[in-house]
C-alpha cells in the first residue's frame, strides 16, 4: 500500500517530469538544467508549489514562463493548482547550470557561461 508521503513524493517527481518540459525560448535548456527551480512542494489538498527565479529580472519571458509552467503542472492527476512565486535571491548564476544542461550547452564544467 503506498502511503500518502510516498504519493505526494510521486506527484512531485511527476511535476519535476513536467518542469523539464518548460524551456526558455532564448536558451536550449529546460528550466530546470537551467537552474531555475529553486524547490517545488506538493501540499496536502494538492496544490503545488514553485520557489523559482528567472536569468534576469529583465527577462523578456517573466510571465510566458510561469504561465506554461502552470499548465503542464496543473494537467496532472491530483493537482488542484499551482502556486509560482519568483525570487531574486539568491540570484541565479551560470553556477546553478546541471551537468546535463552545461552538455547541452556545450559549456566545460568551470565554464561561467
Amino acid at each position: 500500500m503506498t502511503t500518502h508521503s510516498e504519493a505526494m513524493g510521486g506527484l512531485q517527481e511527476q511535476v519535476m517530469a513536467e518542469l523539464r518540459q518548460v524551456y526558455d525560448p532564448e536558451i536550449p535548456v529546460n528550466i530546470v538544467d537551467l537552474g531555475l527551480i529553486y524547490d517545488v512542494k506538493v501540499l496536502d489538498g494538492g496544490v503545488c508549489q514553485v520557489v523559482m527565479t528567472l536569468t534576469s529580472q529583465s527577462c523578456p519571458e517573466a510571465r510566458t514562463i510561469p504561465e506554461t509552467m502552470k499548465r503542464r503542472i496543473n494537467t496532472l492527476p491530483g493537482i488542484a493548482g499551482t502556486e509560482i512565486q519568483i525570487v531574486w535571491d539568491p540570484m541565479w548564476t551560470p553556477h546553478r547550470i546541471s551537468p546535463e544542461g552545461r552538455k547541452q550547452l556545450g559549456m566545460d564544467e568551470e565554464d561561467e557561461g
